[in-house]
This record gives C-alpha cells, structure tokens and sequence, in this order.
C-alpha cells in the first residue's frame, strides 16, 4: 500500500497535501495520455511521491506502472500547484496537489495497465480530447503559457 492509502486509513477523505509527479512524453507532435478507471478521464501519467522517492522518479514509476514504458532522461519542466489543483476522487478523498511536471524520453510497449488506466495511447497536441482530468488541464495550461509544449 502507498504513503497516501496509508494515511487515508487514519485520516478517510479529508483534504490532503499531495506532492506528485506528471510524465509528459511527446513522439511525434503527439502527446501521450491515459484513460483512468475511477472518472474515465484521460490525463497525463502521474501519482503521488512515495517515502525516500525523488520526484523524476515518482514520474518514472508512474510512467512505467500505468503504461509499460520505461522513462528516461528526466527533465523537469515545471511545478504546479495552488488554484485548480484541488481535486476530489470519485471515492470523495479529496487532494489539493503540488506536481511536479517532467518531460521523459520512453521506450518499451504501450499497454494500460487495466488497474489505474483503461487505455494509453498518443494524441495530436492540436487534437486532446476534451475529457481530460481538471489536474492534467491546469497542468496544459501552465506547459503553454510557459511555452514547453
């Protein structure tokens, strides 16, 4: 079980602090995305920093653990945090994220892991779909602003 699950056994649903990790990797002009299962949203892979973890490494962990790719040179690009990174899961934990945001290089074979995500799978940057995770949208928008996609 992970740091957060564990704290939730004591604490159940109220709002948490959650520092993470997103893994932006781009092929192509297409930018990969996953389907979650808990809301069917299609966000960036990402999850919450475990104990000991740096953050290139939560990012990398949850690349490999959501999509069978393994990330490599980690650069990271940005945080994110404050307004529009509070989020309530559909169980009604609720997260107010600090995430740290990584472009990776990715190698392997794309699958879902059929856990966290039900599909994976590369979109044109002119062409995400409209149903993305609040999170992954703040998070897109600060990239543009930003100009680093």
């Amino acid at each position: 079980m992970g740091y957060v699950l564990d704290l939730r056994q004591t604490i159940g649903s109220q709002p948490l602090i959650v520092v993470g990790a997103a893994a932006v990797v781009i092929s192509a002009q297409q930018l990969l995305l996953v389907k979650r299962t808990d809301n069917a949203l299609w966000g960036l892979p990402a999850g919450s920093k475990e104990l000991t973890e740096d953050l290139a490494m939560t990012a990398g962990r949850e690349l490999h653990e959501e999509t069978g790719l393994t990330g490599r040179q980690p650069k990271l690009l940005t945080v994110v945090s404050g307004r529009g990174m509070q989020y309530t899961y559909p169980n009604g934990d609720q997260i107010d994220s600090v995430t740290a945001v990584y472009q990776l290089t990715a190698t392997g074979k794309l699958y879902a892991d059929q856990t966290e995500t039900s599909s994976a799978m590369y979109f044109p940057l002119d062409e995400l779909p409209a149903e993305l995770t609040p999170i992954t949208q703040r998070i897109l928008q600060a990239l543009n602003r930003e100009g680093k996609i």
